[in-house]
C-alpha cells in the first residue's frame, strides 16, 4: 500500500467530523453564554499557550485535553467537583470549533447526555464579543 492510499474502512478527519456532528448537539456562542449563565458546565480544553494569549471565558472549567475523559466520566475516582452525574450539561469550547466537537462525542459516549460543542469555539466567543478575561495559570484542572 501506497502512503497515499487509504486502508478500507479510514475515514478523512472532515468525513469523522461531519460523521461526529450528527450525533451532537452544537450552540452558537451567544447560547453557550445563556447555558452557562444558567448552571451549565463550560469547558475550556486550550492549552496554556492560547490561553494565555487570547484569554479565558470567565466561569469556563480549564480541563487539559489530555485527561479531560478521566476528569469528566461521572465513574471516574479522578473526576472534577462539578461532574456530580451523567445529567450534568457540558459544553466544550475549543479554540475553532474543531476538537470540541470530537469531545462532546466522546462525552456522549461516556453517558453525559447533555453534552454540546461551541461552534467556532473561542474565536467565535470573543468575536461577538462575550467576556473574555485574562487567563490564570492555577485554572488548570489538569
Amino acid at each position: 500500500m501506497s502512503a497515499c492510499e487509504r486502508p478500507a474502512g479510514a475515514r478523512t478527519i472532515d468525513e469523522l467530523l461531519t460523521q461526529v456532528r450528527g450525533r451532537i448537539r452544537r450552540v452558537h456562542p451567544a447560547e453557550a453564554a445563556a447555558r452557562l449563565a444558567a448552571e451549565a458546565l463550560l469547558v475550556d480544553t486550550r492549552p496554556w499557550e492560547q490561553r494565555s494569549r487570547d484569554g479565558e471565558v470567565p466561569g469556563a472549567v480549564v480541563v487539559d485535553r489530555n485527561v479531560l475523559e478521566w476528569r469528566l466520566d461521572p465513574a471516574s475516582p479522578w473526576r472534577i467537583p462539578q461532574v456530580t452525574g451523567y445529567d450534568v450539561e457540558v459544553i466544550v469550547l475549543c479554540n475553532q470549533g474543531y476538537s470540541s466537537s470530537l469531545v462532546a462525542d466522546t462525552l456522549h459516549t461516556l453517558g453525559l447526555h447533555r453534552t454540546a460543542d461551541v461552534v467556532g469555539g473561542f474565536e467565535a466567543w470573543a468575536g461577538q464579543g462575550l467576556p473574555v478575561a485574562d487567563a490564570r495559570r492555577s485554572d488548570a484542572a489538569a
